[in-house]
């Protein structure tokens, strides 16, 4: 299986389960009212959207030139985290009965897939605006630093770090995934776990936004808190990552949530809009 067909297998699970959840969560009425104005929304949608995407494609760009980089630049860090943690990971691995594992391998891939992508489509159905800016900022937020971090630290996550103890379980299990995940991550890329950080995030939104989508926020905490456990028991992140991506998602959520921050959110938009 190529890297093509992971990728459109994880598209058709993603597009189910973003059917159902939008149908459950959102619900037909609401759907049914936003469709009328849809036009409006999508324009709307544009200037957060694109700026999420602006971010994402320097991203790119800077992730494929990142490990040369960082090479120059940054400091390896594995063998400090190593002597803060030791065999944590190792020890939470062996924890977890295989038919557990299965499943946090999945919600690794899927259900990461899926928290990320629903909170902006229910946003574009939002009354207010500032829940889709506020997504996509935190998203934008999140990214950056952690490339940043990527530059400036060098870290192998643990079953790079000490293969005898930590099992790379995910490519054990399922190993097509391997095709997918080497697309968009380099082994040195581990602090602070960006899958920890956007998780924490999407959760603490929900948490915050829960009158919106009350039905929501039970789904997105617990998607998180297995995406973040998922890190640890397949092997690819240490606890110190996912330590620093919680912090790095209160930081970026205390951000967007700010009164001073709405106005910085608007200035971006605005210079955004003279660009365009």
């Amino acid at each position: 299986m190529g890297v093509v067909a992971v990728f459109v297998e994880v598209i058709a699970v993603l597009s189910l389960m973003l059917s159902v959840s939008l149908s459950v969560v959102v619900g037909p009425d609401r759907l049914r009212a936003a469709a009328t104005d849809l036009p409006e929304r999508l324009r709307m949608a544009v200037k957060p959207i694109g700026f999420l995407v602006g971010v994402l494609l320097l991203n790119s760009l800077v992730r494929n030139i990142g490990v040369e980089i960082s090479w120059i630049i940054g400091t390896n860090i594995t063998e400090f985290i190593y002597s803060l943690e030791g065999a944590v990971v190792a020890t939470i691995q062996s924890l977890v009965p295989g038919w557990l594992t299965l499943y946090f391998g999945y919600v690794y891939v899927y259900g990461y897939a899926f928290l990320l992508v629903f909170p902006l489509v229910a946003a574009m159905l939002a009354a207010e605006r500032r829940y889709l800016r506020h997504t996509a900022f935190a998203y934008a937020i999140n990214y950056t630093v952690g490339m940043s971090c990527y530059l400036l630290f060098i870290a192998y996550g643990p079953r790079n770090y000490m293969p005898t103890l930590v099992e790379p379980l995910l490519f054990d299990m399922l190993p097509r995934f391997q095709l997918l995940t080497s697309q968009v991550n380099a082994s040195t890329n581990v602090f602070p776990s960006l899958h920890t950080s956007l998780s924490v995030t999407v959760a603490l939104l929900a948490i915050r936004d829960h009158e919106t989508f009350p039905k929501w926020t039970p789904v997105a905490v617990f998607l998180a808190v297995s995406i973040v456990l998922s890190t640890m028991i397949l092997g690819i992140h240490w606890a110190t990552d996912v330590v620093a991506g919680a912090v790095l998602a209160a930081v970026s959520v205390w951000v967007v949530s700010s009164d001073r921050v709405a106005s910085l959110v608007g200035r971006f938009q605005s210079l955004y809009g003279r660009w365009r």
